[in-house]
């Protein structure tokens, strides 16, 4: 197999190894994501639901209906925030697989370095999906979520 071929096959299994990462945390991230959709969306419709009361002034519906809004927001926040920690700390981890790539191009053949950074990105994945059960956890305890 000609060093190409053998390249292309290499960036093929990384990728496929990079969106294990995405399927693992789709999967383990669901039930979280399902409660700030609908459990805590749910409690939001019913609590602005109240807040329309003819005895009320525009104004005060509108701070009524914007309180009931907090829970939520807070809980979507909280997600994001998580996930963007996790994403940033995955993208370093592969930058650094990368900076070893361009430094073994030049120091080893084509193919070890390409093995090398394959190897890498392996680890790196494997590490951040051991990750997701903790974050997971940690989110659940957060936004008060029983299994």
């Amino acid at each position: 197999m000609d060093q190409t071929a053998e390249e292309k096959m290499v960036r093929e299994r990384i990728r496929k190894k990079v969106n294990e990462v995405s399927s693992a945390s789709q999967s383990l991230l669901s039930p979280v994501q399902d409660h700030i959709n609908f459990t805590l969306q749910k409690a939001y419709f019913k609590c602005a639901y109240e807040c329309f009361d003819r005895t009320r002034t525009h104004a005060e519906i509108s701070r009524c209906a914007e309180s009931c809004s907090v829970p939520i927001t807070n809980a979507q926040n909280h997600f994001d925030n998580e996930m963007s920690v996790f994403q940033e700390r995955l993208n370093r981890s592969l930058v650094v697989c990368q900076d070893k790539f361009e430094v073994a191009k030049q120091q080893k053949t084509r193919n070890e370095a390409v093995n090398d950074l394959e190897h890498c990105v392996n680890q790196t994945v494997d590490k951040a999906v051991k990750t997701l059960p903790n974050l997971v956890s940690r989110m659940k305890k957060a936004l008060s979520i029983t299994d």
